[in-house]
């Protein structure tokens, strides 16, 4: 209720394939949102989650049933108001902190904004490997926020002046202690979702060519003690933190060269696609659970052929559960049902509206 620019909707869900048809703006991705919303209770950007608010109202809510792989059945319900903050209930329970809730309902989203993956600045990168890894390790999530409270603390001192060497060491332990376990953590992640990437960008590809993802990181070759100690007088003229894990960084590659320089719109589409693709795996593999995929807009800025191929992938898996795909082409989306097996629903979406044809 009140999400966006969706007023009210009551959906009953294909465990399958769900499809949404409708022009730009009508509130498909709306829906999508919705559903990432309740799995991670955040936004799918970096965004202010006062944002999700309907235009002219005070608040929001979503809710949801869930089966789950077990058969068993799920209840949450995730809501903002304005001035208040953000609730989140499992079974008709809050949440003592909602970092508990993360990794209990995955989902992998493939969005039109994704490109900035490849395009966009660092932090963008981040918030990738940190959402994607968060839903894997809750105990990260949990390392991930002392380090940003430690960081903060120290970008205090230095935007006041501090010059206690003490004072500084004293934050800057619990910032060594935390930010190893962050790097080791996102180091793992990459070494084992590198080739479930190569591989998905490949079939994707038709092996016209190779990509490459890897992970770079101030702490590959540095101890953290000693980086904070050569740049702390650097930092004090600048008046921030300028090293250390929350500057790390995810590089693309297109064969011997960057993906960000030289790839096209289908090429850095299809690698984003292929990384989220083997995100998925990654997940289901850790978790146990088989997430929920979300694929919006997927038709743009792909050949037929790359477009057939992502269909194979999907379609010819078993662990994919359910899927939805949103277009404002209706022969995409009966093509894209008649390939794929088991149950589907096609939904008409009008102005945040909803009607299944």
């Amino acid at each position: 209720m009140n999400f966006k620019n969706i007023g009210e909707a009551v959906l009953e869900l294909s465990p399958g394939v769900n499809c949404l048809l409708g022009r730009n703006g009508m509130g498909k991705s709306n829906l999508l949102e919705a559903i990432h919303f309740m799995g991670i209770a955040r936004p799918m950007s970096p965004v202010p989650e006062s944002s999700l608010i309907r235009h002219g109202e005070d608040a929001m809510i979503v809710k949801g049933d869930y089966v789950m792989d077990s058969g068993v059945g799920e209840h949450v319900s995730c809501g903002i108001i304005k001035g208040k903050g953000k609730t989140l209930k499992r079974n008709g329970k809050e949440y003592a902190r909602i970092s508990e809730h993360i990794g209990r309902f995955p989902v992998v989203s493939v969005l039109p904004s994704d490109s900035e993956i490849v395009s966009g600045v660092a932090d963008r990168r981040r918030h990738l490997m940190d959402t994607v890894i968060s839903q894997a390790y809750n105990s990260y999530l949990t390392q991930l926020i002392r380090y940003n409270r430690f960081l903060e603390s120290r970008n205090k001192m230095l935007r006041a002046g501090v010059t206690d060497r003490l004072l500084y060491e004293s934050v800057e332990t619990g910032m060594s202690e935390t930010s190893t376990s962050v790097y080791q953590t996102r180091k793992n992640w990459i070494e084992e979702i590198s080739p479930l990437f190569k591989e998905y960008y490949s079939r994707i590809s038709g092996d016209a060519e190779s990509a490459s993802i890897k992970y770079r990181s101030v702490l590959a070759d540095r101890t953290p003690e000693s980086i904070f100690e050569e740049t702390r007088s650097k930092d004090q003229v600048l008046g921030y933190t300028s090293q250390g894990v929350h500057r790390d960084d995810l590089l693309t590659g297109l064969g011997d060269y960057s993906m960000r320089r030289l790839g096209s719109q289908g090429q850095v589409k299809s690698f984003t696609i292929a990384l989220k693709l083997a995100i998925y795996d990654y997940l289901k593999a850790r978790k146990g659970i088989t997430p929920i995929l979300l694929l919006d807009d997927i038709f743009d800025k792909l050949d037929s052929e790359r477009v057939g191929r992502i269909m194979d992938l999907v379609s010819s898996k078993e662990n994919f559960g359910q899927i939805f795909i949103t277009d404002t082409n209706r022969e995409h989306l009966d093509e894209t049902v008649a390939s794929l097996s088991g149950e589907s629903r096609m939904f008409a979406v009008d102005n945040g509206t909803f009607k299944q044809v």
